[in-house]
């Protein structure tokens, strides 16, 4: 038998077979953590499960998020949303 060695992110007890990717993972998790604190703190009384569902989100497509800040606002639209519990909402124009 084999011996495998494991990587598992405190956060969330995921498990990677590879640090590098357990690291990064880590990383956006606390940058999802950001965004959603940062949400609260705008958006007083928002919806605790929502502000991370919405953190996460941001975290995952952060290179999408960059481009938008850069100059490049239509690139937002190309966020997939991984999880069904977010809602895709239209911007008013």
């Amino acid at each position: 038998m084999a011996v495998i060695a494991m990587w598992k992110c405190d956060r969330d007890n995921s498990m990677f077979e590879d640090k590098k990717a357990a690291d990064a993972h880590d990383r956006m998790l606390g940058l999802g953590e950001q965004f959603a604190l940062l949400l609260e703190q705008v958006i007083p009384g928002v919806d605790e499960k929502a502000a991370e569902a919405f953190g996460l989100v941001l975290a995952r497509n952060k290179e999408l998020v960059i481009q938008a800040c850069r100059g490049r606002p239509e690139a937002m639209s190309e966020i997939e949303l991984q999880d069904e519990k977010v809602t895709r909402l239209n911007a008013a124009r």
